[in-house]
């Protein structure tokens, strides 16, 4: 209880910089917001980008207490180089990958299998060595036997909004992104098919604190409320997945 005690009062009026996976950003936010409420004084800075650009950034030495990815490979990564601080790692969220077209578009496209059509000229993916959605979507397509037939077509995003920009100005007849991306652009944008859970590794968001921090207390404080009932909440609202019983886990 005491140790408890004084971890909140260490953490009490600090500023936190969060680096998070860009789909994250929505309920993110919106848990930032309970955070400075539950610690008032305290501030929570984001620093949103493709999880890969943002292993690189860490890696470089950016300024980071948190970091939250879309897939475990960069978690990983930053585990080998020694920059996670122990038993700070849990996984928290799953996710979907979807096909998407604009609600304009004058391509008729109503499943995978149309990728192959010859009036679909661009498909958007996010870079598969940067942003987990693209890795995702590589993975689907190599599964359903698509890649091959549609590697001239693709476009690589460096993020999975650049994807849906480009989807949503017709400069690219389909894109594949996660299902909560898509259902913050649903006025613009709509999923036509639902990559099947077997055609690509299970996506998995995992969160840990970065070793070195000054702020210990507080990037423990944030994962916790983000790995709890609240957070869970806050995330299943956006289409987030949740995993059965998200803890934290010494890895």
């Amino acid at each position: 209880m005491l140790a408890v005690l004084f971890a909140e009062e260490a953490a009490a009026g600090t500023e936190i910089t969060v680096s998070a996976a860009l789909s994250l950003k929505a309920p993110f936010e919106e848990i930032g917001r309970s955070y400075e409420k539950k610690h008032p004084g305290s501030k929570v800075v984001f620093n949103f980008a493709a999880s890969g650009l943002l292993q690189k950034q860490i890696e470089a030495g950016a300024p980071a207490d948190v970091f939250a990815s879309a897939s475990s490979k960069e978690m990983d990564a930053l585990k080998a180089a020694g920059l996670l601080l122990e038993t700070s790692r849990a996984d928290f969220s799953g996710n979907k990958i979807v096909l998407i077209a604009a609600k304009n578009a004058s391509v008729r496209i109503s499943s995978f299998s149309d990728l192959k059509k010859s009036d679909v000229v661009r498909l958007a993916i996010g870079n598969p060595a940067t942003v987990p959605a693209g890795k995702y979507a590589e993975e689907t397509l190599r599964t359903l036997g698509l890649w091959n037939d549609l590697k001239s077509k693709l476009v690589y995003a460096e993020n999975v909004r650049q994807v849906m920009d480009y989807v949503e100005r017709n400069e690219a007849d389909a894109g594949m992104v996660f299902l909560t991306d898509a259902n913050v652009r649903d006025r613009e944008l709509k999923v036509i098919a639902e990559a099947p859970a077997s055609s690509h590794s299970p996506v998995k968001y995992e969160i840990a604190a970065i070793k070195g921090t000054k702020n210990e207390a507080a990037a423990r404080n944030f994962i916790s409320i983000v790995i709890s009932r609240e957070g869970s909440d806050i995330l299943r609202r956006y289409g987030f997945k949740m995993a059965p019983h998200p803890a934290l886990s010494p890895r």
